[in-house]
């Protein structure tokens, strides 16, 4: 562990917002003074260059230092982001935050709403945990000029991500992501980030409008009679999906009731991902006892 790396740290330390990962942070380096080799390896990782910012947004381990998830990395994104926006011209700009239930998605989308406050830029940030195609709906809903989803999607528990959408409600694609990780790379201190307390927490209108539209997309002469087993593996689709079968007029799924709930950690799934063998057994029991 070289002297640079330590003064990297300690600068970093300095300058990050979370008493969380200062508190690991330091806990870090004092083990890895101490001669603990697993922590020095940790250290090493955690400041070997950064997070890179792509058509994915960000996404990686939460934890203290520039290539991981936190609180330090998400304002200096979100500044970037602000500032691309702010380059587009467009007289009065407006952008939607979204968060999912993964640990710090709330912190992060409120640091993201204060960092566009700051920067001229109203936000209006959904009232609670929403799937990210309701994120992806209400900008355009709400003629927004950018958005920011915060979740890793089906990464695994101990990850969080940022996905930005521009205001056609798609995901960033080049050159927009090279523009906006320039402006990321060109954003100083953390605190030196300007910070505005003017956001707003919409109402349910965004929700309600979103589920008008999604279920309306079933025809009404579309046959209906079907079994369906649903899980959210933990996610936060679970209420929206039941809410939209309901609405498009087709019959309550049998749902995995263990995998329901929201929750951070996956506690029934190593790898919540779909694609991963044995994510899906569950749904899969489910389906076969409701003929699904």
């Amino acid at each position: 562990m070289t002297g640079e790396l330590v003064d990297r740290a300690r600068a970093w330390l300095d300058d990050d917002p979370d008493p969380d990962t200062r508190h690991a942070l330091d806990a870090l380096l004092d083990a890895a003074g101490s001669g603990d080799e697993a922590a020095a390896a940790e250290l090493l990782d955690a400041f070997d260059g950064r997070l890179e910012f792509g058509t994915a947004g960000l996404r990686g381990a939460l934890g203290p230092g520039p290539n991981r998830m936190n609180r330090a990395v998400v304002s200096r994104a979100a500044a970037g982001l602000a500032a691309y926006v702010n380059g587009l011209g467009a007289g009065s700009p407006t952008v939607v935050v979204g968060y999912d239930a993964r640990h710090k998605s709330d912190a992060f989308a409120r640091d993201t709403a204060e960092v566009m406050e700051g920067a001229g830029i109203h936000a209006y940030v959904l009232p609670e945990p929403l799937p990210t195609p309701v994120l992806a709906y209400a900008i355009r809903h709400l003629g927004a000029a950018a958005g920011v989803m915060v979740t890793a999607s089906h990464n695994p528990p101990q990850d969080n991500g940022y996905k930005v959408y521009l205001g056609d409600g798609t995901q960033i694609v080049p050159p927009a992501d090279h523009d906006i990780s320039a402006r990321i790379d060109a954003v100083g201190t953390v605190a030196g980030i300007p910070r505005g307390d003017g956001w707003e927490t919409l109402g349910g209108e965004v929700l309600e409008a979103y589920l008008a539209a999604v279920s309306g997309l079933v025809r009404d002469d579309a046959p209906r009679d079907v079994s369906i087993a649903y899980t959210p593996m933990h996610g936060v689709g679970g209420d929206v999906v039941l809410r939209a079968l309901a609405l498009a007029g087709l019959p309550a799924p049998r749902v995995v009731r263990a995998q329901f709930a929201p929750d951070p950690d996956f506690p029934t799934v190593s790898f919540p991902n779909p694609e991963e063998p044995g994510a899906m057994d569950l749904a899969l029991e489910e389906g076969l006892d409701a003929d699904a």
